[in-house]
């Protein structure tokens, strides 16, 4: 019998306005504990909310980019409970009428595309946080409600997904439409990116749903992947031998690598869902989604069309470079000023990647600018600097923000392309290494390039390799090893 994993997500993201969703309390992350905190996200009495208009604007874009069915009328409702980390001991969420529903995600796959749908996707205001084992004394708990108000969006997809690869996929490709759209920084270490996830098994071809599995609060990709991965091993092994998956809330042990159960379904709090009666229902006008509409950015998949299309760059490359909104702004401009659409590609995915990698900076905080890089290829091209020395210049201008021109003159790395002198040292070299010239005599060609290479140090990689290469050949070709090699 082979079984068949049958996936859902909650996904939860919480939007990058400067201020709460009811008030007007600051969302800065970091801030001492409960520094931003006023009346109204505290629940005390005769406060009311008030809607931010820019959650709204924030909330249409990713239903536009969802391809979601926006409700022109949608109201807030409270959901009780409660929790010291929820001060209210209500939230108020979107349970009966969410702010849009039936949309969808197309993700391509190793052989072929998927369609995951988006059940809904609604409004709501984020919880504090608890912190546990972390005052004085270690059996304390501490409440921080700095996060109680901070705008929040759930999207709810459909059980669409089949596999691992699927789920995975789907999470990277709804986080580059956040960071596109510029509504969510994603920085799932500070919890503004958080996922559930829902699993149940049947066997292959059966229609009919098994009872389903949720995991909470599963803080990263690589966590989401692992517990799926143990979901569907220990729900397969107690099939197999005839029980039954029990529908429950389970929670992830990092640590021990395994699910545990949190609170069975069946016993479940009632949330005893009613409509918010402080805020009026939500209003959405055809003329207010069609201004969004006009002004949402290029998304990561229809970029990466264009750019194969426009720039004929390979589809890794394209990948690699709309993976990121800001890195593909940098490429995009630095072809404009150096129109060679793969000998940028080479320096950004190359260098540049690197160089921020190792120094933990994203894209868009790059130091580097189009201009010093466009500056460096130039300097390639027209033969004043090798490509070996143009690594250590590109490197000298990502720490000091200085032009490669200015970088090139100061440390004397011009390239040397004087064809006398640069003939004189590869005589020298051949000299030195007989053995090496026996060997490409003989066939070896990579004799040629451990010429090249003794060259290359001799001059501090400043000779021109393109003339050095040619200059090798001639000689190689023309030496008589009895006469010219002393042994």
């Amino acid at each position: 019998m082979n079984y068949e994993s049958v996936i859902g997500l909650e996904v939860h993201a919480e939007l990058s306005t400067a201020s709460k969703v009811f008030c007007g309390c600051s969302t800065r992350f970091g801030a001492g504990p409960n520094s931003q905190t006023c009346p109204v996200c505290l629940g005390l009495p005769g406060v009311l909310p008030v809607l931010n208009r820019k959650v709204v604007e924030d909330a249409l874009k990713i239903a536009l980019a969802l391809n979601c069915h926006i409700s022109p009328y949608s109201r807030f409702d409270r959901k009780n409970y409660y929790y010291p980390d929820l001060p209210k001991n209500y939230q108020i969420s979107q349970n009966y009428l969410p702010f849009a529903e039936n949309g969808y995600l197309d993700i391509p796959l190793e052989k072929g595309r998927k369609r995951v749908g988006i059940h809904n996707i609604h409004l709501e205001e984020d919880a504090g946080k608890n912190l546990h084992g972390e005052g004085l004394d270690s059996g304390e708990s501490l409440v921080d409600l700095n996060r109680a108000g901070v705008p929040l969006i759930e999207m709810v997809t459909h059980p669409d997904m089949r596999s691992l690869e699927e789920v995975e996929k789907f999470m990277t490709f709804l986080r580059d439409i956040l960071l596109y759209l510029d509504v969510c920084d994603c920085c799932m270490e500070e919890g503004s990116l958080r996922f559930e996830a829902n699993i149940s098994l049947r066997l292959a071809g059966e229609s009919e749903l098994g009872n389903r599995v949720e995991m909470k609060n599963l803080n990263s990709f690589k966590m989401v992947s692992k517990a799926l991965r143990y979901e569907m091993k220990r729900q397969e092994e107690i099939l197999r031998q005839g029980g039954r998956i029990k529908s429950e809330t389970r929670l992830w042990d990092e640590k021990k690598e395994v699910t545990s159960v949190m609170r069975s379904k069946e016993d479940a709090p009632d949330y005893r869902y009613f409509p918010e009666p402080d805020l009026p229902p939500l209003i959405i006008e055809t003329r207010r989604i069609d201004e969004i509409r006009k002004r949402m950015p290029e998304l990561p998949q229809e970029r990466k069309l264009r750019f194969l299309r426009e720039y004929k760059i390979p589809e890794y490359d394209a990948r690699i470079l709309t993976a990121d909104r800001s890195l593909a702004d940098f490429y995009e401009d630095a072809v404009r000023l150096f129109p060679e659409a793969k000998t940028v590609s080479n320096w950004v995915m190359g260098e540049m990647l690197r160089k921020l990698r190792e120094r933990n900076i994203r894209p868009g905080d790059c130091p580097l600018t189009v201009s010093h890089l466009a500056g460096l290829l130039n300097l390639i091209k027209e033969g004043t600097i090798s490509g070996r020395v143009a690594k250590d210049v590109f490197a000298e201008m990502f720490d000091s923000g200085r032009e490669a021109e200015e970088v090139v003159r100061e440390k004397g790395w011009i390239q040397l392309s004087d064809e006398d002198e640069v003939r004189k040292i590869t005589e020298e070299i051949i000299e030195k290494n007989p053995q090496s010239v026996k060997d490409f005599r003989s066939g070896k060609k990579k004799a040629l390039g451990f010429l090249m290479g003794q060259v290359m140090k001799a001059t501090r990689g400043q000779a021109n390799p393109q003339m050095v290469s040619k200059l090798l050949k001639e000689r190689l070709q023309t030496i008589d090893l009895k006469a010219d090699i002393r042994p």
